[in-house]
């Protein structure tokens, strides 16, 4: 039991010993991080100290040569006593709580504290910086400034090198821009009188409007003599050229009023001179792009003349071509409009078919009318060429419209002029074919007719006088007399297929009849079937007749039906 209490008072005094040392170590490494921020701040604010305001102050000094600079040289000091006595010490004070509170180990607040003096010497660097940025804008205004004045002198003397070199180019305002050269010359001076007397100030405007000036300078010098050749050469030999155009196409008998040139000139002669008055006090903006505007609405009015050449000549060559369709069409409309009685009690003609022949007509009327119209205007010079020659393409294809409606037309009239003929034609077809029916028929003289033949030959007789009939109408109608036809010539064809069938089966029945004749003492079933095959024969039954006597036959001579054939086809 006394191990055991010895063991935990043992473990309990090691335990003791390490919290006391993490402790002395956390507390040590606290002391020294807190050290290290004091001296840091320490340092910063030494290095705010150090400006060096006082070297610049003293070279402000040896340059003070009027009561302006001298003022704010009196203010740089004071500001920088405010800055040296009174913020770094309260900066100093502030430290030096900061590292009592460090040294005895007085952690409370410290953050706190450690943030107030950062944010104090944050704001007396920004006022230290600022002064000091403040008295160097002086101390290296010569430098400074003599610098990009000598940029701007090169720059000076190289446009006016260019401007004496080509002097000859700027015409009448050469004499404005060498008076802006001497405002320069005696704004270079003026920056050497303020310089001289340290008059930074002043200086400051004068090199910022030397600036301005110069690079006006360079728009100037670039730009000048091609705005003057524009405005002064160009554009006015370009209004002459136009004028003449116009007035030599209008004797030619143009009309150009809609171009409205003369008072268009006019107003460019106007603007040339606003603009010129502009060049003259050198103020360039916009002048070059509102010359290029009329340059280019110069140049389009000559594409405007070469159209109204163009399209005169378009407008004459299609008239003449125009004119010679037009006639042709009127001619063949009144030929058709004056026979369209006739035509009507000739044909059944539809609704329809009139009705587009009258809207062809009132359509073909109509364009005439619009074409003597146009060559009125072209005559009396009321309308330009362009205007003329779309419309006349416009009529073109109106007529174009109306042949091809008119042609549509007359095939349809044609047609049915042909459809009679072709009638008239195969009725005699028909009736020479029947009539060559009636003679066959009655060249072979069969024992006897049967009905349906006369049925088929009335029905071809019949068919034939329906044509006849339609013919003779007045009007015909077309549609009806085709079926006629085609029903007519059925008819007969199947009559005359009919009679060579009839006739073909007749002769091969009593030629079968006849060669089996020669069977009919040698064999019994033969004679009765001839005498059979007679008997169908004379009844009409040429069909029968030719199967019994083939079949009687065939007990001698298998191939009976070939040989008959071929004996037919021989006779």
């Amino acid at each position: 039991m006394n191990g055991v209490y010895l063991l935990v008072g043992t473990f309990f005094i090691i335990a003791v010993i390490l919290v006391t040392v993490v402790l002395t170590l956390l507390s040590k490494h606290k002391y020294k991080v807190f050290r290290e921020e004091v001296e840091m701040l320490d340092k910063e604010k030494n290095m705010i100290a150090s400006t060096p305001v006082l070297s610049e102050l003293s070279k402000v000094e040896s340059i003070v040569k009027n009561d302006k600079m001298e003022e704010k040289y009196k203010n740089w000091q004071k500001r920088f006593e405010i800055i040296k006595e009174d913020k770094i010490n309260v900066i100093n004070d502030m430290i030096n709580e900061l590292d009592i509170s460090t040294n005895q180990k007085n952690y409370k607040n410290i953050d706190h504290k450690l943030a107030k003096v950062e944010m104090e010497i944050y704001k007396v660097r920004e006022s230290a910086n600022e002064l000091l940025n403040e008295i160097q804008e002086i101390t290296i205004s010569e430098e400074k400034y003599r610098s990009i004045v000598t940029k701007l002198k090169a720059k000076y003397r190289k446009l006016m090198n260019e401007f004496t070199t080509h002097h000859d180019d700027y015409e009448d305002i050469a004499e404005a821009i060498e008076l802006q050269f001497e405002n320069i010359e005696k704004r270079f001076l003026d920056f050497e009188r303020r310089m001289e007397k340290n008059e930074y100030d002043e200086v400051v405007h004068i090199v910022k409007a030397l600036d301005t000036m110069i690079d006006h300078m360079g728009i100037v010098v670039v730009e000048v003599p091609n705005l003057v050749l524009l405005a002064e050469k160009l554009i006015p030999k370009r209004i002459e050229e136009i004028l003449a155009i116009q007035e030599d196409l209008t004797e030619k008998g143009y009309n150009l009023e809609y171009l409205n040139i003369v008072y268009n000139m006019e107003e460019c002669n106007k603007n040339i001179s606003t603009i010129l008055d502009r060049i003259r006090v050198l103020n360039l903006e916009d002048c070059m792009f509102e010359l290029k505007t009329m340059l280019d609405y110069l140049d389009s009015l000559f594409n405007s003349f070469d159209q109204e050449k163009l399209a005169r000549k378009n407008y004459e060559a299609l008239s003449t071509s125009f004119e010679k369709k037009l006639k042709k069409t009127n001619r063949i409309m009144k030929d058709i409009y004056g026979q369209l009685d006739d035509i009507k009690n000739m044909y059944d003609l539809s609704d329809e078919d009139i009705q587009d022949i009258q809207d062809i007509k009132l359509r073909l009327t109509s364009t005439v009318k619009e074409y003597r119209e146009l060559v009125k205007q072209a005559e009396a010079k009321e309308k330009p060429y362009t205007y003329l020659y779309k419309q006349l393409e416009m009529l073109e294809n109106i007529l174009q419209e109306l042949e091809n409606s008119l042609d549509i037309s007359l095939k349809s009239l044609g047609s049915m002029y042909d459809d009679e003929i072709r009638a008239r034609e195969q009725l005699e077809e028909i009736q020479d074919l029947l009539k060559q029916c009636k003679i066959k028929i009655r060249s072979y003289k069969l024992p006897i007719i049967i009905n349906n033949y006369f049925i088929e030959l009335s029905e071809a007789n019949d068919a034939i006088n329906e044509i006849i009939k339609e013919l003779e109408k007045k009007p015909i109608v077309i549609k009806v007399l085709n079926t006629r036809v085609d029903t007519a010539r059925d008819l007969v064809l199947k009559l005359y297929n009919t009679t060579n069938d009839m006739i073909k089966t007749a002769q091969l029945a009593e030629m079968a009849i006849v060669y089996g004749n020669r069977y009919r003492s040698e064999v019994r079933e033969i004679d009765r079937g001839l005498d059979n095959a007679e008997m169908l024969y004379h009844k009409g039954n040429y069909k029968d007749a030719l199967e019994v006597s083939l079949a009687s036959i065939e007990l001698i001579e298998p191939d009976i039906h070939s040989k008959l054939l071929k004996l037919y086809g021989e006779s």
